[in-house]
């Protein structure tokens, strides 16, 4: 009888496991992995089997692992049943003796069998912070045409990679493709497949797209069958239920820093200054954690954590460039924009003098996914142009949606948490939500959050309206003091004052600029000129430093840009 389990089948019945392990009675049908890090399938037969007590193997094939048999070394056994892969437990080996030039081994029978693939292609999924790389390489028109992407699932049969929305055209001229993963530790791996269904997501900007290998040689399958495996056993520790003890799979080990993010669709992607590309990475942390969270998955506790000391780190170094970079992601999803800006706007009201860093790093990483409930509301919704009673109970759903999936959060602050997760749509009317909390009711940091998230969201376009200039989103704030405390209002204002860094802002003398750092007077110190009203990019023109209004003429407007 089958038991379903997070990752796998577990078969317990000793009937079914007797039937099992006979189909692997035969040349071929098995394969030995020793329960060390960096190790590979390899070749045995399984003789016999004695239940429950004991398995014969014959293993003289691979006589040289016999010294670690007889140390104690566990190991598993795999194996291939009806298109199914099946494995044991961790078992030992019992006795090694060489009979008539044979090397048997007499080993533990197992109590019960994992059995990793059930449906005709069991798909390994990785895990976030798992990163493989893929190269896709095919012909378009007359040449040859390479693209880079991120491997999501690997079965036997094939695999799911994300793309660019830029390969559309290659997959739809190509019959088959050659494909590369490229794992962390430097194993490379080439086979060719065909696409076989693809799924745009506009706001991401990607295709996810399910390939099916082709002509695949014994080795190749060998191979992929390792692959499977380990991708397979180094999601499993990031599962609730992980064994801590577990080692790491030497597949997501890194040769060097950064090696595993050479290769992947985020690769080349562009920004336009150093920071941004900093904040980059961040953003794709985000990205990746709200695909999780859609796919079931809670907040990963470890992954968040480390990208909240990223994004204090950045800010430590040069908030100004980091306010800025917050302006220049508009290739990253709205919900991943709008959490790393009011994260990065928070910790610059904040300022760093008199709050202690571990509160400042709550505050960051609260902030960055405060917004990702929204990501598990039934799809169109935000897109809606307006919204009746139906379509805002529905909205508010998002808060205890998200908030369901940080209970693994637990060194994240609740008070930091309930602030900014939970009472950040909070009014001092008692007319936000969730729970309509009044005034007396909230705390400085929820109403300071309410603030930094009401201006941010104002300034980027909806779609039932464009995004707002920064003075009517003052004017809106200060005449609302009923919903939005003004002392957190006027200290936004003189934080991050009229012309605020990210600021388009057309000069008197015709220019149009980005305002990248103000002076202590909140004049433009450093600018760069655009002829675009787009959001930041490449294209962008000269940087002007120092006295900027003396060579461009006064600043006249801001001209709101949906970033």
């Amino acid at each position: 009888m089958g038991q379903q389990g997070d990752e796998f089948i577990r078969v317990g019945s000793p009937s079914e496991i007797e039937v099992l392990l006979d189909q692997l009675i035969q040349p071929g049908g098995a394969s030995l992995l020793l329960d060390r890090p960096g190790s590979a399938p390899i070749p045995v037969v399984v003789m016999e089997q004695a239940p429950p007590e004991s398995m014969l193997l014959d293993i003289t094939a691979v006589r040289e692992i016999v010294g670690e048999l007889k140390r104690g070394m566990g190991f598993r056994l795999l194996g291939q049943v009806h298109g199914k892969m099946i494995r044991t437990p961790a078992l030992k080996a019992l006795q090694v003796e060489v009979l008539e030039g044979r090397v048997q081994c007499q080993c533990d029978y197992p109590h019960y069998l994992e059995e990793l693939q059930r449906r005709e292609a069991y798909r390994a999924r990785l895990r976030l912070g798992m990163e493989v790389g893929a190269i896709l390489r095919g012909s378009e028109g007359d040449g040859d045409v390479t693209v880079q992407g991120d491997l999501k699932d690997l079965s036997q049969q094939g695999c799911q990679l994300e793309l660019p929305s830029s390969a559309a055209t290659l997959l739809a001229e190509a019959a088959l493709v050659e494909i590369e993963l490229c794992f962390p530790n430097g194993s490379r791996f080439t086979v060719q497949a065909a696409p076989r269904h693809k799924v745009a997501d506009s706001d991401r900007q990607t295709l996810r797209v399910g390939f099916q290998f082709h002509d695949c040689s014994a080795e190749q399958e060998r191979k992929l069958w390792f692959f499977v495996r380990e991708i397979e056993r180094e999601s499993s520790r990031y599962s609730d239920e992980s064994d801590v003890g577990r080692l790491p799979s030497m597949l997501f080990q890194s040769q060097s820093v950064g090696a595993s993010s050479s290769v992947g669709r985020r690769n080349l992607l562009s920004y336009p200054t150093p920071m941004a590309r900093r904040l980059a990475r961040v953003a794709g942390y985000l990205d990746a954690q709200l695909l999780e969270l859609q796919q079931g998955d809670d907040v990963d506790p470890v992954q968040l954590s480390r990208h909240a000391d990223m994004l204090l780190q950045l800010a430590e170094e040069d908030i100004e460039a980091l306010l800025f970079a917050t302006r220049c992601l508009g290739q990253e999803p709205v919900l991943v924009r709008h959490g790393l800006g009011v994260a990065v706007h928070m910790l610059a009201l904040a300022g760093t003098n008199s709050v202690p860093r571990d509160v400042r790093k709550a505050v960051a990483a609260s902030a960055m996914i405060h917004d990702l409930g929204k990501g598990l509301l039934p799809p169109g919704l935000l897109a809606a142009g307006s919204f009746g009673p139906d379509e805002h109970a529905r909205l508010k759903q998002h808060v205890d949606l998200l908030v369901q999936r940080m209970g693994r959060c637990q060194w994240l602050s609740e008070k930091v948490m309930h602030a900014v997760v939970v009472s950040t749509n909070e009014r001092l009317d008692g007319s936000g939500y969730p729970a309509g909390v009044m005034s007396e009711g909230l705390s400085e940091l929820a109403r300071m959050s309410a603030v930094v998230d009401v201006v941010d969201a104002m300034r980027r376009s909806r779609a039932d309206r464009p995004a707002w200039r920064i003075d009517a989103v003052y004017r809106h704030l200060l005449k609302s003091p009923q919903q939005f405390d003004p002392r957190w209002v006027k200290r936004y204002v003189q934080r991050f004052g009229l012309r605020p860094v990210g600021s388009l802002v057309r000069f008197s003398g015709g220019a149009l600029a980005w305002i990248q750092r103000l002076d202590q007077q909140g004049k433009p110190f450093q600018v760069q000129l655009t002829e675009e009203t787009a959001p930041p990019g490449e294209a962008m023109g000269e940087v002007l430093r120092g006295d900027v209004e003396s060579r461009l003429g006064e600043m006249v407007e801001e001209v709101p840009v949906s970033t």
